[in-house]
């Protein structure tokens, strides 16, 4: 797993070609993010993770300040208009990514 991925292409590239997964943070909310968001979009689906990264790089609109769990759905919901999907789906798909990543992590009822 890249974990909070704010690096170059080649390396997202690389990563994924390697069986990786990329994991976004805040930083992807960022408006000097361009690049990040232009690497998310090309990220396959089923390779995408979000995560929060705290207490450190809050989202828009929390930056600056400690941030905390509650506020991934900020990412959440940057990655999905990155990537031409609803919060929804972004929100299913990042969870499948993260059980099959974690294939030890017991999944519980309703996810």
């Amino acid at each position: 797993m890249l974990h909070c991925f704010s690096s170059g292409r080649r390396l997202a590239e690389v990563g994924v070609a390697l069986g990786g997964y990329v994991s976004f943070s805040g930083i992807l909310t960022f408006k000097n993010s361009a690049d990040l968001r232009a690497i998310a979009a090309d990220v396959p689906h089923d390779r995408l993770l979000v995560e929060t990264d705290a207490p450190y790089l809050a989202p828009v609109p929390f930056r600056g300040k400690r941030n905390e769990p509650a506020y991934i759905a900020h990412t959440a919901k940057v990655l999905a208009e990155t990537v031409g999907v609803g919060e929804a789906e972004i929100a299913t798909l990042t969870t499948a990514n993260f059980f099959r990543l974690f294939g030890k992590m017991p999944r519980p009822a309703g996810l």
